[in-house]
């Protein structure tokens, strides 16, 4: 049973069908796994046993009667901590909301549920999902899995754990400026991020409601065009016969490669060469409408949360991790018409870069520019928090700030991505890109 645990949620889905596994005695593999794992606390917030239990069973009557709901049913997932879940303690990684507990589950869960998929539990989170680097002093830091002295990213840190660890086929995060990506990269996962508006947010707590995106991390591209299809209600992009052959990329200039470091970088040229090999064309791009964005991030992100937030943590500011308060108290030096304004100059950037990178089946950067940087360092030294934590988001949030739908694929290379950005709402294209640039980097 223990390669149970690092199968693809695919091929587990394809096994349950064919009659080589039970989802109960799956479910129970992952179950003992967890609460045998020595940082099973330190990961999943709230293991949700008699749940899962309920559902494998369930999905095991279906299965032998032939009546299964899709490819995943009886595949057991964990989910962030900002996913209501009816009953259970939804808490969004911050002592601000300990004893929260919804009365109905998300909307992305309770259609997960209806094709089949077992919820195991809840997992640790940056505190109300606003970082990028998965520390979180005040609930739990889960481990990276190539070593527990580094942070995992964030802000889908025990998302990212859970399947790195073996302890979920797959996990649910959610990305605003990079919380699906970036622990995807550092724990070697296949992420998938989202166009703001394509998955529902009923039921998942906020950070920045303009911004906010639901994805899964997996270990394939075909777990995270499946787990789409699940959390939507609706069928998979198909992935049949894709080849890099005749692709044409844009491999993306300036901004992305600044003060990078040296592994993110040879990794992300060395899949660049394993892309060319295998017939990708790919051609150096400059994006003005990028760099412009940047500067944006303080004022959008920072302003809404605050926004949603200022209140709350104003009430009880010392429930916070300092370096996470200070962040979302920057957002209250914004006038209300930096913010139109912003997003005003965001709109025209936005159609401006898709004019742009229209030729291209999608745009390349490294997912991070950094490595996961060390928990002991991040406690002590507070600029080398911040500059760790915005460096690591710097990349993805182009995506986030261009309105894209993105993958972060891993390059062989530990704890370094490559990110494929793709057009909005163009979910299916990239994941089909996806899937012939997985093949390739092996």
């Amino acid at each position: 049973m223990n390669e149970w645990l690092t199968m693809s949620a695919a091929e587990l889905g394809r096994r349950i069908e064919a009659g080589e596994i039970g989802p109960v005695a799956l479910a129970e593999a992952y179950l003992e796994a967890i609460d045998a794992h020595p940082a099973r606390d330190e990961i999943y917030s709230v293991v949700t046993h008699e749940r899962a239990r309920a559902e494998a069973q369930a999905a095991e009557a279906r299965a032998k009667a032939g009546r299964r709901l899709g490819p995943l049913d009886g595949v057991p997932i964990s989910w962030k901590d900002l996913f209501d879940s009816a009953g259970t303690a939804t808490e969004a990684g911050t002592r601000l909301l300990k004893g929260r507990v919804p009365e109905r589950d998300a909307d992305v869960l309770r259609n997960a549920t209806s094709a089949g998929l077992v919820c195991l539990g809840k997992t640790h989170m940056s505190e109300l999902a606003f970082s990028g680097l998965g520390l979180n002093p005040m609930t739990a830091t889960p481990p990276n899995v190539h070593d527990p002295k580094l942070v995992p990213g964030g802000s889908s840190s025990g998302a990212a754990a859970s399947v790195a660890h073996g302890l979920a086929a797959c996990g649910i995060g959610s990305d605003t400026g990079g919380s699906v990506r970036i622990p995807s990269a550092w724990n070697d996962l296949v992420g998938l991020k989202t166009t703001s508006g394509r998955v529902s947010l009923d039921g998942v707590v906020p950070l920045c409601a303009k911004f906010d995106t639901v994805g899964p991390l997996g270990r394939s591209v075909e777990d995270c065009a499946l787990m789409l299809a699940a959390l939507e209600g609706g069928r998979a992009a198909d992935l049949e016969g894709v080849s890099l052959e005749g692709m044409r990329f844009a491999a993306l200039q300036s901004v992305v490669f600044e003060d990078i470091r040296d592994a993110p970088r040879d990794a992300y040229f060395s899949a660049l060469e394993r892309l060319k090999a295998a017939g990708a064309r790919i051609e150096e791009v400059e994006s003005p409408e990028a760099e412009q964005a940047m500067p944006l991030s303080a004022i959008l992100f920072t302003s809404e949360a605050y926004g949603i937030w200022g209140d709350v943590i104003s009430a009880d500011p010392d429930k916070m991790f300092k370096p996470i308060r200070e962040r979302f108290e920057s957002g209250k030096e914004f006038r209300a018409c930096d913010y139109v304004a912003g997003w005003n100059l965001l709109a025209a950037l936005r159609i401006q870069w898709a004019e742009r990178m229209k030729p291209y089946d999608a745009v390349l950067m490294p997912t991070a520019p950094n490595l996961p940087p060390e928990v002991d360092r991040l406690m002590t030294d507070d600029d080398y928090y911040v500059t760790e934590n915005l460096l690591a988001l710097r990349n993805t949030r182009v995506g986030n700030l261009m309105g894209l739908a993105a993958v972060t694929l891993p390059t062989g290379t530990p704890g370094c991505g490559l990110l494929l950005c793709g057009e909005a709402f163009g979910e299916e294209r990239i994941l089909r890109v996806a899937k012939a640039v997985e093949a390739a980097l092996g």
